[in-house]
């Protein structure tokens, strides 16, 4: 009985917040897990749980996911928002049960943060884990890599059912020993793309073997250490692939799968590992790969993550770079791009952001080129207007601001393309900022 007025009042709760044009987001979720800890056991379902965790990626793969399902006919609840840790998806749930708790879904399709996984799915059944990569990520918050690993290996110890591991991340790689038992798991690369590099040439993780402690070789790097390595003495890195993305043409946005071309939105390495964890999972449900191929041509994403605007008839590209490693992606698409360009990078540090911004000296400043300008904003703009001034880029081209409006408007004093770069909690409100500059240089271009 208690758990029926548990979700009866969450219900009414985000039915409210609903009328006031709010989503409620993990409000709901809070109130039913302070209630009762073991709610998750309410909950009636039978179909199959996807769950995507890693530090990068965990958006655009789960949100591919669920296109690819929905595409095909399958029904699914999803946390495509976000709100990825337990009273998140808890919330997720209640919205979308009976108030008997039963769920109509042929799948529950979930991003997980990596700290939640074994926390989560003690609680709800997973079917299939697709584990994406592992990098340095908000310390004050999640602690160090290898702690996050270690909890995940502990939950896999029992763990027999589907999962889906990056073998070019040594950190992800690793996972797949764990378990001797598990005869499900599916291990997937990328293969060399153009601009792959034989060095390391940013800040990455994992360089020694897990198992013996030798360093690790690579025949190459895609960035940071996501790469293709072996270790020379016990041959860790040498998985049976079940998944491969090949021919990768960034250029022209397209690549192979089994000798089937695939177009996609997306121009940069990044998104590419994501697409092939998201078509790993398409294969194990044995969804025909014509209809995938379709889903992939046509999914964006339209939330920050990669999106694209035109605004005062310059092309902006808005991304998300909460850590070294996504700052350095968005850098090499910028640094990858011959064009003239401006960069605005907005840099807060609120609790969910970690209040540590010592990161920023591990992002790649060094070598930007034909980068017109740089404004910095966000609630740390002097820190990290000094960090790209350190790495050589001329002192007068950069401009702090503390109020994000102004640095728009600085932003769009010249007609060049522009790249934004912006971390966790700086994400929605530089979106909706741009947004509103658009709308408002539209509404003006029409009177005049």
């Amino acid at each position: 009985m208690i758990n029926f007025l548990i979700i009866l009042i969450t219900k009414l709760i985000c039915s409210i917040m609903k009328i006031f044009g709010h989503n409620g987001g993990n409000l709901p979720g809070k109130i039913a897990y302070k209630l009762n800890k073991n709610i998750f056991n309410y909950f009636k379902f039978s179909g199959k749980v996807i769950a995507t965790t890693g530090t990068n990626g965990k958006t655009m793969t789960n949100n591919l996911i669920g296109k690819i399902l929905t595409d095909y006919g399958y029904k699914i609840v999803t946390n495509a928002e976000g709100n990825n840790m337990e009273t998140g998806i808890l919330s997720v749930l209640i919205k979308n049960c009976s108030i008997k708790g039963e769920i109509d879904a042929d799948f529950l399709v979930f991003e997980t943060d990596e700290s939640y996984v074994p926390i989560l799915y003690k609680m709800l059944p997973l079917d299939c884990l697709v584990v994406l990569n592992f990098f340095r990520d908000q310390l004050d918050r999640a602690g160090e890599v290898e702690s996050i690993i270690l909890k995940i290996e502990k939950f896999l110890e029992n763990y027999n059912n589907t999962l889906i591991l990056n073998s070019d991340d040594p950190n992800v790689s690793r996972l797949g020993k764990v378990n001797k038992k598990n005869r499900n798991i599916i291990y997937y690369r990328v293969d060399k793309y153009k601009y792959a590099t034989e060095n390391l040439t940013e800040a990455g993780e994992g360089k020694f073997c897990p198992f013996c402690s030798t360093r690790l070789e690579y025949e190459y790097y895609q960035y940071a250490h996501i790469g293709k390595f072996k270790c020379p003495k016990c041959y860790f890195g040498n998985n049976q692939l079940n998944h491969i993305i090949t021919d990768v043409d960034l250029d022209n946005k397209t690549f192979k799968i089994t000798d089937k071309q695939y177009i996609t939105q997306f121009n940069n390495i990044y998104a590419i590992y994501d697409i092939a964890a998201a078509t790993a999972v398409a294969k194990v449900l044995n969804i025909p790969e014509e209809s995938v191929i379709k889903t992939v041509e046509n999914f964006v994403l339209n939330n920050g993550r990669l999106e694209e605007m035109q605004i005062k008839d310059c092309k902006t590209i808005i991304n998300l770079a909460k850590n070294p490693a996504g700052a350095n992606v968005s850098l090499r698409l910028l640094k990858e791009d011959s064009d003239i360009k401006e960069l605005m990078f907005v840099l807060n540090d609120n609790i969910a952001d970690g209040r540590d911004v010592s990161w920023i000296w591990d992002i790649n400043f060094e070598n930007l080129k034909n980068v017109n300008r740089i404004i910095t904003a966000g609630t740390r703009p002097y820190d990290i207007a000094i960090r790209i001034k350190t790495s050589g880029y001329p002192e007068e081209k950069i401009f702090p601001f503390e109020n994000l409006e102004q640095a728009i408007e600085k932003l769009y004093e010249t007609n060049i393309k522009k790249y934004v770069i912006t971390n966790y909690t700086s994400i929605q409100p530089t979106r909706n900022q741009l947004i509103k500059y658009k709308e408002k240089s539209e509404d003006k271009s029409e009177r005049n």
